[in-house]
């Protein structure tokens, strides 16, 4: 599926038939899908206005996460608002824990029996990850809307973006190679993908920390 271009879009409404009652259902489906347009339009104005109130850091951890495939603006603003700051986790597997998206387990005396997963974490999270990590099915590349996003940003978050795509294309494969699921595939990447998540975000943050120390410094 693809979006409608500006060319289909004047086909459509050109289109003309005998019945009354389909030439307005026409109308009310084109009338539907111009409102939804613009709601969006607002919307994304909206949340550049809101992005651009916030203060430097946190708006610089959200830049630095659009390196990452899948993980457009929307959804770098969503990680940011519900983890706050990605250096509070000391290790990946805690960001991970806190998004729910580890397995469960059972243990036995020496037996470890590992489950779905539990699912106990910040829902909310959860689901923007796990959009994002459908994108790591296609093989590693940088289209356009990525490489505008990566503009200006730091050498070693595009490559620890870089490394991402890679590492989550290629565990995806194996996965399903060895009979997994699709959709069990998708949640393994998405946990991993959080791994990367936090280690751009913890790396920004550390970035803007020693820049406004250097300033304080050279202020006193």
């Amino acid at each position: 599926m693809k979006a409608w271009t500006l060319r289909h879009t004047a086909w459509i409404k050109q289109l003309r038939f005998d019945q009354v009652a389909a030439q307005e259902t026409l109308r009310d489906y084109v009338h539907e899908v111009e409102h939804a347009s613009e709601r969006i339009l607002r919307l994304e104005s909206a949340l550049d206005h809101a992005v651009a109130q916030v203060p430097e850091k946190m708006r610089a951890v959200i830049d630095g996460l659009q390196a990452l495939r899948g993980v457009a603006k929307l959804t770098a603003v969503t990680i940011v608002a519900e983890v706050g700051t990605l250096s509070r986790f000391v290790r990946p597997k805690l960001l991970m824990g806190y998004s729910g998206a580890v397995p469960s387990e059972r243990s036995s005396g020496e037996r470890v029996r590992r489950g779905a997963i539990t699912k106990t974490g910040n829902a909310h999270l959860r689901r923007v990850i796990g959009e994002a990590a459908w994108t790591y099915l296609r093989p590693p590349t940088l289209g356009p809307p990525l490489r505008r996003r990566q503009e200006g940003l730091d050498d070693e978050v595009k490559a620890i973006a870089w490394k991402a795509q890679h590492r989550l294309y290629n565990r995806y494969r194996r996965l399903v190679s060895r009979g997994k699921s699709k959709q069990l595939a998708i949640t393994a990447i998405a946990r991993e993908l959080l791994g990367f998540i936090w280690a751009i975000g913890t790396r920004v943050e550390q970035r803007q920390h020693d820049h406004a120390t250097q300033t304080k410094n050279l202020a006193a």
